[in-house]
């Protein structure tokens, strides 16, 4: 995400570089630098017309030409406009004062409306909320499988009246249903087509007067580029939508839509979906969107991610281990298994300021080497866990085998462990005699 339009940004900021003064010409060059990244990115040409004459007319003014530092001051300028250009602010989606809510998803088919109806019950349902998932397209095939097999996998229900009964009807039957079974939260999943037509744009209408949703979530593949911002206008123009979910911001995608979207639309980006898995989603920060975009990385995410990855039990378990020194392949484990819990590693490292979001693209992290480092634990006794001391040439070449491994990776597994233990005791012998603090993230963070 955003790979190609971070290193053209730096490549313009680099012409302010090594200047005392600036003067107009020297905005002008890199303002071009600026709008043919926008442009190459997808942006839509209205949206980056305004945005580098905004930016051009606060870096030729005084407070810009008179600095010390003006490089900085531009990608100053050029943070707080992205921000702005995105929405400003977070838009965080509305509960209704008397419950239900009900969202209605809405978008093109294969934009990942079921998918992420499933995704953003998980997400209030770790908040508290008892959450209904709704069927009510009734056209695709396996729709209704698809949404009660992602229900089962993150345990909410699933409503549906099957294929036989009109979409309308199933909302209205749903809410029935939600308001008498204690259901807070309402999503409806309702059925998309290839191209915004009116009969798609008849149904949802006649459903959102039937259901008065709260919100009326649009949700658009970020793959789609700047088709994606005709999409959104289209819906919009329609049925006033309140908000836009973008999907695949994980892929190999320029970044025009979420440019985009808020600009054109009028209405905010509220969430983001960063992957395949259930609780591959995020809320949409415009201004932590921008620190990613100009390589200054995302502390915020990056700390959130630990947070919700972190067992407070077991890091108290973790601390008195490392004060008696009997840190083992299990407490290695567990601290593994909190780490790859929050996310790939290529975009927790995009998250690290000075990082750009691009600069791993060639280090080739395998994640699938931290897949067979598991398996080799995984591999060994309970006993061998406990005290890997004992693991000798024998035992090497069965948790290999037992791993689908070779003796060469566990022999570097373990090696990696003993390089820890050495550290976690450096560690625990500074610290004795002190007041500790207790633990808050994931080791190694």
């Amino acid at each position: 995400m955003f790979d190609s339009l971070s290193d053209k940004l730096a490549n313009a900021f680099k012409k302010f570089k090594n200047k005392g003064k600036l003067t107009e010409a020297d905005v002008k060059e890199g303002m071009r630098e600026i709008k043919l990244a926008l442009l190459e990115a997808d942006v839509n040409f209205k949206v980056v017309r305004e945005f580098v004459k905004t930016v051009s007319e606060r870096a030729v003014g005084s407070e810009v030409l008179e600095s010390l530092v003006p490089a900085q001051q531009i990608v100053k300028i050029v943070n707080e406009e992205l921000i702005n250009l995105m929405g400003g602010a977070q838009a965080k989606l509305d509960i209704a004062p008397k419950p239900p809510t009900v969202i209605m998803m809405v978008g093109l088919q294969g934009a990942g409306k079921t998918t992420h109806s499933a995704k953003l019950a998980l997400m209030y349902k770790k908040q508290g909320k008892n959450p209904l998932l709704v069927a009510c397209d009734v056209y695709r095939p396996a729709a209704i499988k698809q949404l009660e097999v992602v229900g089962e996998q993150i345990g909410v229900s699933v409503f549906s009246m099957g294929t036989d009964t009109s979409p309308v009807e199933i909302a209205r039957r749903a809410l029935q249903h939600a308001q008498k079974h204690g259901h807070d939260m309402v999503f409806l999943d309702t059925a998309g087509r290839l191209h915004v037509d009116e009969v798609l744009m008849a149904e949802l209408d006649s459903i959102k007067e039937v259901a008065a949703p709260t919100e009326i979530l649009l949700v658009i593949d970020a793959m789609l580029g700047q088709d994606a911002v005709n999409v959104a206008e289209s819906f919009n123009n329609l049925l006033d939508i309140t908000g836009v979910v973008l999907t695949k911001l994980d892929g190999d995608t320029r970044g025009g839509a979420a440019l985009s979207v808020r600009h054109v639309t009028g209405k905010p980006i509220k969430f983001v979906g960063m992957g395949e898995k259930m609780d591959a989603l995020e809320p949409f920060h415009p201004d932590r969107m921008s620190s990613r975009i100009l390589g200054m990385g995302d502390v915020l995410t990056l700390i959130e991610k630990a947070q919700q990855s972190f067992d407070e039990k077991k890091a108290e378990e973790l601390e008195k281990k490392l004060r008696e020194s009997t840190f083992d392949l299990n407490d290695f484990l567990d601290q593994f298994r909190q780490i790859r819990d929050m996310g790939s590693m290529e975009q927790l490292m995009g998250m690290i300021p000075g990082m750009k979001p691009g600069a791993l693209k060639d280090a080739q992290i395998d994640e699938k080497a931290l897949s067979r480092t598991e398996a080799i634990i995984l591999a060994m006794t309970k006993k061998e866990r406990e005290k890997p001391s004992i693991i000798n040439a024998s035992r090497r070449k069965r948790i290999a085998a037992g791993s689908g491994t070779s003796v060469e990776e566990v022999n570097k597994l373990l090696r990696q462990f003993e390089q820890m233990n050495k550290l976690m005791k450096q560690f625990s012998g500074m610290a004795n005699g002190r007041t500790r603090k207790r633990m808050k993230m994931p080791f190694g963070f």
